[in-house]
């Protein structure tokens, strides 16, 4: 992605939090010359590497997971909080509108895992998911048949991460009053997200 300088996130633990909070991801192969892309859920596990591994599953019938042993490196999109900034929230005249955002992208090769494996890989999800739960699912409620045929419906995969890049865009660009200002007019918005780039704005005057 377009990565300049001043965007560059190097907060590690600022991107686990989002990898983490934001887990519906954007998976992205290269198929047969295109780009082929499924939305899912995905985990990071920590495996023992610098950056962890993903874990998560396509329904058989997805031909996504056919094209994970390529050439090609598969891309992770966790997208964070966004929120448009209109001019009128800056402190200086002449200013345009934009959009300030976070994401994290998780570059890797995924791999199809085993039966014995994939259930290991569909627990930790179904763990991560329903873990907060008061009365959470368990995977060990369906009986050996029906978690049987939900595996043979499924095809898990985990993919170690060789790389991750970071992009916090959160006005470092502008000068401290238009930040603070537009800082502001967002973190008085019903939007959770407008907030929480609110929150991200103001951290770059703290740190």
């Amino acid at each position: 992605m377009y990565l300049p300088a001043s965007f560059r996130s190097k907060d590690v633990p600022a991107q686990r939090r989002l990898v983490h909070d934001r887990p519906f991801a954007t998976l992205i192969t290269v198929a047969d010359g295109e780009p082929f892309a499924s939305h899912l859920p995905l985990i990071v596990v920590e495996d023992g590497s610098p950056h962890g591994a993903i874990w998560g599953h396509v329904a058989r019938a997805n031909p996504h997971w056919r094209h994970f042993e390529g050439p090609a490196p598969t891309l992770a999109i966790f997208t964070g909080p966004h929120a448009y900034v209109s001019p009128t929230f800056y402190a200086s005249a002449g200013q345009v509108p934009t959009w300030n955002y976070a994401v994290v992208h998780a570059f890797g090769r995924p791999r199809v895992v085993g039966h014995e494996r994939a259930r290991t890989v569909l627990g930790a999800l179904v763990d991560r998911f329903e873990g907060s739960r008061d009365v959470p699912w368990r995977l060990d409620s369906l009986g050996a048949e029906d978690l049987d045929a939900m595996l043979q419906a499924i095809v898990a995969f985990e993919m170690p991460i060789d790389r991750l890049e970071a992009k916090w865009k959160v006005g470092q660009n502008r000068v401290p009053a238009d930040r603070q200002s537009a800082a502001w007019h967002l973190a008085a918005s019903d939007d959770p997200d407008a907030r929480a780039i609110a929150a991200a704005m103001r951290a770059v005057d703290d740190g």
